[in-house]
């Protein structure tokens, strides 16, 4: 599972696009191989993105992971702020 200190960094980045209007839900999961905390723009949707920690995987690309809807890995490392960055880059917009 995630650790309080994990869980605090994920739902940081949690509120503030919540607070943006970019997404409404969230569920955590935990399977055998991995804890998922996934984000959902509307509850009865698929996730838009699943924050996953994979312990096994700590000695080698890095135990968390960002992975967008369609099954692409966004970002994987081994600090979970870094990972979370993939979330505070702004999309483009036209300017009137």
């Amino acid at each position: 599972m995630f650790d309080r200190r994990e869980l605090s960094t994920i739902l940081n980045v949690y509120g503030r696009k919540v607070a943006g209007g970019e997404w409404r839900d969230y569920a955590i999961g935990m399977g055998a191989e991995a804890a998922t905390f996934a984000v959902f723009r509307r509850t009865a949707e698929v996730p838009l993105y699943r924050i996953e920690k994979r312990p096994k995987l700590r000695n080698r690309q890095g135990m968390y992971s960002v992975v967008a809807a369609g099954g692409q890995i966004l970002k994987r490392g081994h600090d979970l702020a870094l990972v979370l960055r993939v979330f505070e880059t702004r999309k483009p917009q036209l300017v009137e």
